[in-house]
């Protein structure tokens, strides 16, 4: 299903939470190519706030609502990882175009068939990394595929949140959410390393928990969390070079006004290049003899060409992401593949789920990359 290009592509989002309300929807209603048309979720006191904050008509508590609705073009997913698979399937039956969030599933077969049914369906398929859109990542691409940094030696990545020990809900339970730090945050990381660096072929990897999280920010009891707060991976790439993922959420003092502490380093065999979440229109580059230091992203990565994006407008380590609604729109717009895919989200997961058998059997997974 492709709008014609008088019309508007019309959007509905599945999940009005947190994640929604902060990337999603601004990020749509920055474009004018779309607009949000529907909104669904189970929380019906969210659904009525959220008709009034995000000014749309339609509300429903079904999926299938929005799903049959032949007036709905696309569909964005932000609901409990357990969910996905069923609903992006029965988006993609129904020739909707989807972007999903992360983790696709709670294991790569249930990616595996949220990818084959939308390329099945013939539908634009899309998984929300974020932070590819951060343009000192997309400077970072630059430099690596022009060779400013010579050969790609080591990769280095670090994600260090300062988060409360009380319950995540639904997220601390393996049954409902898959893994946590891992699955939440380090899979991100496994994305962008094989976006810059290209396919990784083996791992090892290990999880821990350390927090409880036996009670919930107001004080009630809750079964303790099933899942890791603290994730690690070591990882050989095709193209020769290692990398090296340390993520976790009990990092005392890093909360950095929320973002947390982001680093994400290349060391070739000509310099070495760091991209930070919380300055992310600046890169650290370094040459041999030298120190790192800051370097301005040159205009033309701040953000897409066609983004509607002003980068000069907001938080920086906030207004990036629209550029994802921004990306899944332009997709169906032009009727060609959404980059990152579902198949870039199998991949990340292919991995992730090797880090935990990694944990269980003491020893390196190798990697086989999934079919396209």
């Amino acid at each position: 299903m492709s709008p014609s290009t008088e019309n508007k592509i019309n959007l509905a989002v599945i999940g009005a939470g947190l994640v929604s309300d902060y990337h999603h929807v601004p990020g749509i209603r920055l474009d004018p190519r779309a607009r949000l048309v529907a909104v669904c979720d189970t929380d019906e006191a969210l659904l009525e706030q959220r008709k009034l904050d995000w000014q749309v008509d339609k509300v429903t508590s079904d999926p299938e609502e929005i799903f049959s609705d032949e007036s709905v073009d696309g569909v964005i997913i932000a609901t409990p990882n357990f969910t996905h698979k069923e609903l992006a399937i029965s988006a993609a039956v129904n020739g909707k175009h989807v972007m999903c969030e992360k983790p696709l599933g709670l294991a790569a077969d249930e990616v595996a068939a949220m990818y084959g049914s939308a390329k099945a369906g013939g539908v634009v398929h899309m998984t929300a990394f974020t932070y590819r859109f951060a343009p000192s990542m997309r400077y970072l691409k630059h430099l690596v595929q022009k060779g400013d940094l010579g050969t790609p030696r080591h990769f280095r990545s670090q994600r260090f949140l300062d988060l409360p020990e009380t319950s995540w809900g639904w997220r601390q339970y393996k049954d409902k959410a898959g893994a946590g730090d891992l699955f939440d945050m380090t899979i991100h990381r496994i994305d962008f390393a094989q976006d810059l660096l290209g396919p990784i072929k083996k791992i090892c990897g290990s999880v821990a928990r350390f927090a409880e999280r036996t009670e919930t920010a107001d004080g009630s009891s809750c079964p303790p969390s099933e899942v890791d707060d603290w994730s690690a991976l070591i990882g050989d790439f095709e193209c020769g070079a290692v990398g090296v993922w340390e993520g976790t959420t009990l990092a005392k003092g890093y909360n950095r006004e929320g973002f947390g502490h982001e680093w994400a380093e290349i060391n070739g065999s000509e310099a070495s290049a760091v991209y930070r979440l919380h300055e992310p229109n600046t890169l650290l580059l370094g040459r041999h003899g030298g120190d790192l230091e800051p370097v301005e992203v040159p205009p033309e990565f701040l953000k897409p060409e066609d983004s509607p994006r002003d980068p000069g407008t907001g938080e920086p380590a906030t207004v990036f992401r629209y550029d994802l609604a921004w990306e899944f729109i332009s997709a169906i717009q032009d009727d060609r593949d959404a980059i990152p895919s579902f198949w870039d989200g199998w991949s990340a997961q292919v991995i992730a789920d090797a880090a935990l058998t990694s944990r269980e059997e003491g020893r390196w997974v190798d990697i086989e990359q999934p079919p396209r």
